[in-house]
């Protein structure tokens, strides 16, 4: 049976408790080449909470475009939300890695149990972080440490957090400045540029400024060209054609 892989991590770069790309891929491998599935396709979502609808999902929409069944690594890397489950069951096809032989009304228990424990741990946890509070306002030394360590984890979570969306911020912005030159470097080159320092002086006698504002040098040029893709050799022999 042809299907197509869907995976999902919910940050860039994120281990998701053993749950990151590479370890999907590998339940997705394994329960394949046991139940006698061909991949045909790879879907992945990145940076995408399971609170969002499969279907509203840039890549996970495309994968049950395909038509074919969608296999993914566990039943949350689909949805957390047994709704989006459910409602998926009634017009899509999709199978479970670690639960190939399981139906559809087996997947939906799962998923109704799944859900109901994730209630039940947040309701525990605020249960004891609010006695932890209550202990702490009495003058419980130890209740008092716990809560300062929780709260310098969350803080750390937090630095960490908004300092991977400030670098993913930050390369978005770097590659949308190079790309405003882009089609005058290939025209340089184009040209007869056929050196770091020729494409410099060419862009600097069209005036026009680096991404940045400043006067081009051939590593500025480099690190643009490297940023594009774009090689002299390659752009050169594709003026040629022309």
């Amino acid at each position: 049976m042809e299907v197509v892989a869907y995976y999902r991590v919910s940050t860039r770069g994120q281990g998701e408790s053993g749950l990151g790309l590479d370890a999907q891929r590998e339940y997705v491998r394994f329960a394949a080449q046991q139940q006698g599935w061909v991949v045909v396709k790879e879907y992945q979502d990145v940076g995408i909470s399971g609170s969002i609808h499969p279907l509203e999902r840039p890549a996970s929409a495309e994968a049950f475009a395909d038509g074919l069944p969608v296999v993914v690594a566990k039943l949350d890397r689909m949805s957390r939300d047994v709704e989006h489950i459910a409602g998926l069951m009634k017009r899509h096809k999709f199978r479970v890695a670690t639960m190939p032989t399981a139906d559809t009304f087996q997947l939906h228990i799962y998923a109704v149990l799944a859900e109901q424990e994730r209630t039940f741990i947040s309701e525990r946890t605020k249960a004891a972080l609010k006695s932890l509070e209550s202990r702490a306002a009495s003058g419980d030394e130890d209740a008092l440490q716990k809560i300062s360590n929780r709260s310098q984890a969350l803080a750390k979570g937090r630095i960490l957090l908004n300092r991977t969306k400030g670098h993913d911020t930050q390369r978005q912005q770097a590659d949308d400045r190079a790309a405003l030159v882009k089609d005058a470097i290939r025209l340089c080159i184009i040209d007869g540029a056929t050196s770091l320092q020729a494409i410099a002086d060419c862009l600097k006698t069209r005036k026009i400024p680096t991404p940045r504002g400043g006067q081009w040098s051939p590593t500025a040029a480099m690190r643009v060209m490297q940023r594009l893709g774009l090689e002299l050799t390659k752009v050169r022999t594709v003026s040629e054609r022309h």
